[in-house]
């Protein structure tokens, strides 16, 4: 049985992903109507998030760790964020995908870190969506914006990122 701490690390991933997932669910929503030529790019980054989970989950299942119990919170959060941000315009798409994988890039460097050194199974799980989640990061700042303007969507979305993380290691 994998240590607690490697089962959280595991568990939090997981509910972050699907955070994830209705992050770009909701966006998508909104882009579909509003943002048509960026719907194809939401959609891409939709299935590795759940290609993603899938990971996790599998992994939880073959170590008959449990879910974290805050899934409907990273639901609910990212639905609501991914809603607000894509109504906010096609830039605040990217500024919020920028913010997120930035922040969940941290937290993953930390991760690995201590994987390498106590899990190899949790290692390789967490190494295996660290690319895909560095290109979500570059495609952010590359459609998104760095104006002062944004600011306010870039903290609101990064410690809110940095809250749902802490929350879930609670959880």
């Amino acid at each position: 049985m994998p240590s607690k701490e490697v089962q959280r690390i595991i568990r939090v991933d997981h509910a972050g992903e699907f955070g994830a997932i209705n992050i770009y669910r909701a966006q998508r929503t909104v882009a579909k109507f509003l943002y048509k030529d960026i719907v194809e790019q939401l959609d891409d980054m939709l299935h590795h998030e759940k290609e993603h989970f899938d990971t996790f989950n599998s992994w939880l299942e073959q170590n008959s760790v449990r879910h974290c119990y805050a899934l409907w919170f990273w639901a609910i959060g990212g639905y609501f964020l991914g809603l607000v941000t894509a109504l906010l315009g096609r830039k605040s798409i990217w500024v919020c995908t920028h913010a997120v994988e930035s922040t969940v890039l941290h937290h993953l460097d930390w991760q690995l870190s201590y994987l390498s050194k106590h899990d190899p199974s949790a290692y390789e799980a967490v190494l295996s969506i660290k690319q895909e989640e560095e290109a979500h990061q570059n495609l952010g700042l590359l459609n998104g914006s760095n104006s002062l303007v944004y600011s306010p969507i870039r903290l609101v979305v990064k410690y809110s990122t940095k809250f749902a993380i802490w929350l879930s290691t609670k959880l």
